[in-house]
C-alpha cells in the first residue's frame, strides 16, 4: 500500500501528514517557539540529588529542571556483563556538578524532561553510541547472515582510533560502504564538536540539537512504500533538497514541491481530520462509533454499535462493530498520538472465537504503528489493556488548552446550581453584614432563570432577609461565575 507524505510548512510552524489510501494515519506538529527537545545534548548543572528516589533534577536552561534516574546514568550501570546492583546516584552526583545529558524524553504536562547521560546520535544510516564499543544490527534485519555481514563491513570501515559503538539502522541494509563512511564520518564529526563545546561553553548551554521536523521525516519517515513527498513551501522545499542530497539521496526521486491554488492539507482533507481528532466521538462506517477519553492517567475508548444493525443476528453485530472498531483504534492513537495507558471497552462479546479474532486483528492494524505498543488479552471485565509509549505531547495537548469555563471537567454547572449557590451566598452574607442592598453580578442565562422561574424564590429571600436584591447582567461571565455586590 503506497503512501504520501505532506510537509505543511510556515514561519510559524511545521506540519507533516502521512496519507495512506486517502485517509490520515499520524500528524506531526513542531511549533518553532515550542520545539521538541527529544534528541538535544546539553550540559547540565545537578541542582538536586534525591538518594530516596535514585534520581537527580538537572539545571539544562529550561522553565523546570529536567529529571535523571540513576537508570538512565551510563556510568552507574555495570559493564562487565553481569547484573550488579547499579551504583548509587548518591555517589556518582553532587549537587552544583557539571555533565553532559540528552533529553530522551520531552517535558509533557506538570512533568520536566527525561534524561541519560549515555548519548545517543542519529544518522541517516547509523546510530552513534560513543561510550559504547559494540556494534548492534537493526532487530528488523532479520536474516543472521546478512546481520553478519554488515558487522564485518562496520569493523572494516571504523577509524583504527575509534572507541565508541554503533547500530546499524534499517536504512543501511542495502547501503554501500561510501554511504556507511560519510555517515560515520559525519556522525563522529557531530560528537566531537559536542565534546569541544562541554569543555568550552558554560552549564546549561545547547551541546547539539536534533534535526528539524522536515528533516527528519526524509531521514526517518521515508520506507520503500512512499509513494511522494509533498512540501508547499519553495524555499524549504530547496533546502530540504540539499539536505536530501547529502543525507538521503534515494528519496529525492520522490520529493516534490506542491504548487496547487489550494492548501496542501486542504486538498487532501487534513484540516477536517484534524477537527475530527479533537473531538470526542469518532464515528464508524458501519454506523458504530468510538467514544474517546484522554485524562492525566490514562485514555479509554468505548466502542458502541450505535445505528448498525446489519448483522446476522445480535453476536455478529457485534463482532463486525468491533473488527471496525480495532482498526478505527489504531488508527485514532497513531492520529492523536495517544500513548501511556490505553483501556479499551470493546462490546461484549460471549464468543471466545470472536474475542480472539478482534485480539487479531488489533495488533495486526497496530503492527504499522512506528512507536513501541504493548497488548495484553481481554480481562475479566472484557476490557483490553494496552500501552503505548509516550514520546511527545498528543494531538490534544499541543492544539487545545483546558476550558476556562469548566476548567478540564468537561461539564458546567446548570444555570438552576448557580441560582441556589447565589441564594445560599446572599443569606450568609446577610448575616454577617447589613447593607442597603444586595446586587447579584451573573451571567444572561443565570439573570433570566432569576427573572423567570426562581422569581419567587428570590423574591421570598429578599422579604426573609429584609433587604432589596437587584440583578445586573455580566456579558463577561460565564455560566458558574458570579459576584455579591453589597451596597
Amino acid at each position: 500500500m503506497s503512501e504520501d507524505i505532506l510537509i505543511n510548512i510556515t514561519p510559524q510552524e511545521t506540519r507533516v501528514a502521512l496519507v495512506l489510501q486517502g485517509a490520515v494515519q499520524e500528524l506531526h506538529i513542531e511549533r518553532t517557539l515550542t520545539r521538541g527537545l527529544a534528541g538535544n545534548v546539553y550540559s547540565g548543572k545537578v541542582v538536586r540529588v534525591l538518594p530516596g528516589m535514585q534520581s537527580a533534577f538537572i539545571d539544562i536552561g529550561l522553565e523546570r529542571a529536567a529529571f535523571l534516574h540513576v537508570a538512565d546514568i551510563w556510568e552507574a550501570r555495570p559493564h562487565d556483563g553481569t547484573n550488579a546492583t547499579p551504583t548509587p546516584i548518591e555517589k556518582l552526583l553532587f549537587d552544583g556538578q557539571v555533565l553532559t545529558v540528552q533529553v530522551i524524553k520531552d517535558p509533557i504536562g506538570t512533568k520536566g524532561a527525561r534524561l541519560s547521560t549515555q548519548i545517543s546520535i542519529a544518522g541517516r544510516m547509523l546510530v552513534y553510541l560513543p561510550q559504547d564499543s559494540h556494534i548492534g544490527i537493526s532487530q528488523k534485519i532479520e536474516k543472521e547472515s546478512e546481520r553478519e555481514a554488515l558487522r564485518t563491513r562496520m569493523q572494516g570501515l571504523l577509524p583504527k582510533e575509534e572507541k565508541g559503538g554503533y547500530i546499524v539502522r534499517t536504512q543501511a541494509e542495502d547501503a554501500g560502504d561510501g554511504d556507511l563512511a560519510a555517515d560515520i564520518e559525519y556522525l563522529r564529526k557531530t560528537w566531537a564538536a559536542i565534546t569541544h563545546g562541554a569543555r568550552t561553553r558554560p552549564p546549561t548551554s545547547l551541546l547539539h540539537q536534533d534535526l528539524s521536523l522536515a528533516q527528519r521525516v526524509l531521514r526517518d519517515f521515508v520506507h520503500d512504500e512512499t509513494a511522494t513527498i509533498q512540501v508547499d513551501s519553495r524555499e524549504n522545499f530547496v533546502s530540504l533538497t540539499e539536505f536530501g542530497k547529502t543525507y538521503t539521496p534515494s528519496v529525492l526521486p520522490r520529493m516534490h514541491h506542491y504548487t496547487g491554488e489550494r492548501p496542501l492539507f486542504d486538498l487532501y482533507g487534513v484540516e477536517e481530520e484534524i477537527q475530527r481528532a479533537l473531538g470526542r466521538r469518532v464515528d464508524l462506517k458501519s454506523g458504530g462509533y468510538l467514544i474517546v477519553d484522554q485524562t492525566e492517567a490514562m485514555t479509554t475508548i468505548d466502542v458502541n454499535t450505535g445505528g448498525y444493525v446489519g448483522g446476522r443476528n445480535f453476536a455478529d453485530t457485534i463482532f463486525k462493530t468491533n473488527l471496525e472498531a480495532a482498526h478505527a483504534i489504531a488508527r485514532q492513537l497513531r492520529l492523536r498520538n495517544l500513548g501511556g495507558i490505553i483501556i479499551l471497552d470493546f462490546i461484549d462479546m460471549e464468543n471466545a472465537e470472536h474475542r480472539s479474532a478482534v485480539l487479531t486483528e488489533l495488533k495486526k492494524a497496530l503492527a504499522r504503528d512506528r512507536t513501541k505498543v504493548s497488548v495484553s488479552g481481554f480481562s475479566a471485565l472484557g476490557l483490553v489493556e494496552m500501552t503505548r509509549k509516550r514520546t511527545r505531547e498528543s494531538l490534544a495537548h499541543i492544539l487545545c488548552e483546558p476550558c476556562p469555563a469548566c476548567s478540564g471537567k468537561g461539564q458546567v454547572k446548570t444555570s438552576r446550581t448557580i441560582c441556589y449557590e447565589i441564594l445560599r451566598e446572599l443569606l450568609r452574607e446577610a448575616k454577617q453584614f447589613n447593607p442597603r442592598e444586595f446586587r447579584i453580578l451573573a451571567s444572561q442565562e443565570v439573570v433570566d432563570l432569576f427573572l423567570e422561574e426562581e422569581s419567587q424564590h428570590l423574591a421570598m429571600l429578599g422579604d426573609f432577609i429584609g433587604k432589596k436584591i437587584s440583578l445586573q447582567v455580566e456579558t463577561s461571565y460565564h455560566q458558574e461565575q458570579y459576584d455579591v455586590i453589597l451596597m
